[in-house]
């Protein structure tokens, strides 16, 4: 599940950066040039104590300790020098130097993957981090099994940097059983700001009950409650398998418990609630009838569930113009492309642009709007919408908000077709503060209408933080 639920990805670091190239190429190579135990002239292949440590790494050369790594029919074995595996851990130095200390040869470790646990061995041989994908939530395991914050650290920020709609919500659940704070947070912001998407993952169907319950009890979730309960629903068929159940109606409401009282079931559309819910069947006889009073009758039937909305996000608006015109021979369209790139300090989620109208009364435009980060579309979409000839700006927004990384320029882009003159801005900034949220602007050669930092379309980006 992993490779799916995280983009491939490989981060190979060292704590050390003073060696040269050559030395870096002879590290990678220990592992198949291991000296042979009779060689005794070994040392003076290697000048630093980290390269010459490094050579003891996965050796079975003066090892003084084996461990049985992995689940049975996964084992592997694995040899250690007490000493460096003492030194780089303090659980460690408590089963091998401590007063409870065991003199064991050989030490089983069921619960830890052999090649996570060979990548905390090579951080504590070697000084070098060793991460990917497949493997980071285990090496984190390891390293919080074995106290070896700094490689937990690197694993944390690795699986921040690889955080997304499709892998929050798993991430949430580890999170929290590995108690990381920073990283729970990190992906309630997702949750929060792609709600509709993260739902909507197969990553989702993978929680734990009790993830299940603070997601659907969440008041921030931005998303359509339809999509909230649609989502339970598939979380309730992938729970019947995890408990060898049919996945029938009765059991995927026996699986979901008391959590189906967290849907806000009674904010839906009353058509989203007749031609879904309703007819879903995990809803009892009577509970159907006492939410469809909810809609219809003056007085109104206590429900167990909740029957206020949820409040989900707040949008903020990036205004980039102080001020904004409007010329007999401007602002003119004809199919061409107004585009802008910006940057921010912080991960935000973008969920539309904010554009002019015209300024020749009111008007309807259809407009494409596109998102892209190094040329590579990320989000486009073509809507309407009506401008009433004010110099407002009027919002357009993309189908999902669209996570953006800090310190990396996206393009914003609008083709509008419409009323050819409308207002445009004028004295535009090339540094917005918008709340806790820096953004920057600069001009996009993708531009072929007129638009840049200084003036042109585009006035406003929609983002949640």
């Amino acid at each position: 599940m992993a490779a799916e639920l995280f983009p491939t990805k490989k981060l190979v670091s060292s704590a050390s950066s003073s060696s040269s190239a050559a030395s870096i190429q002879q590290q990678q190579n220990l592992s198949n040039n291991n000296p042979a135990p009779g060689c005794c002239s070994w040392q003076g292949q290697y000048p630093t104590i980290r390269e010459r440590n490094s050579v003891m790494f996965n050796n079975e050369m003066m090892a003084d300790v084996h461990f049985v790594v992995g689940p049975p029919g996964g084992t592997q074995r694995v040899p250690g020098h007490k000493y460096v595996l003492a030194v780089g851990s303090s659980v460690f130095h408590a089963m091998f130097y401590g007063e409870l200390a065991e003199d064991k040869e050989e030490i089983r470790i069921p619960d830890v993957e052999p090649p996570s646990f060979l990548a905390m061995l090579k951080y504590i041989y070697c000084d070098e981090i060793d991460l990917c994908a497949d493997t980071v939530l285990a090496t984190l395991y390891a390293a919080k099994k074995y106290i070896v914050p700094h490689l937990a650290r690197a694993c944390v920020n690795f699986l921040e940097t690889s955080l997304s709609a499709k892998n929050a919500c798993v991430l949430l659940s580890q999170s929290c059983l590995f108690e990381e704070p920073d990283l729970t947070q990190r992906c309630w912001e997702v949750i929060d700001a792609q709600a509709e998407l993260a739902l909507r993952s197969e990553g989702f169907c993978d929680i734990d009950a009790q993830t299940l319950e603070s997601i659907l009890q969440r008041e921030t979730l931005n998303a359509k409650e339809m999509v909230v309960f649609e989502a339970a629903l598939n979380w309730a068929e992938a729970e019947c398998q995890r408990q060898d159940l049919v996945p029938t109606i009765e059991n995927k409401r026996l699986v979901l418990g008391k959590a189906i009282y967290l849907i806000r079931i009674p904010t839906m559309a009353l058509e989203d609630f007749a031609n879904g819910a309703a007819q879903s069947g995990v809803l009892t006889l009577n509970e159907t009838n006492d939410i469809f009073l909810w809609y219809t009758a003056s007085k109104k039937p206590d429900l167990l569930f909740c029957t206020k909305p949820r409040k989900g996000l707040s949008p903020q608006r990036c205004h980039r113009f102080q001020s904004c015109a409007y010329r007999s021979n401007q602002w003119r369209y004809r199919g061409r492309c107004d585009s802008i790139q910006f940057a921010v300090d912080k991960r935000v989620f973008i969920a539309g642009f904010g554009l002019y109208g015209s300024s020749c009364g009111s008007a309807e435009y259809c407009a494409k709007i596109e998102l892209k980060r190094q040329g590579v579309p990320m989000a486009q979409r073509i809507i309407k919408y009506f401008s009433d000839g004010s110099s407002s700006t009027f919002l357009v927004w993309f189908d999902y908000p669209v996570q953006i990384e800090p310190d990396t320029f996206y393009t914003a882009s609008v083709v509008l077709d419409g009323n050819e003159l409308s207002y445009f801005g004028q004295e535009g900034m090339t540094e917005v503060q918008c709340g806790k949220v820096t953004f920057q602007f600069q001009c996009s050669s993708d531009s072929t209408n007129g638009t840049g930092v200084q003036g042109g379309q585009i006035p406003e980006l929609i983002f949640y933080a």
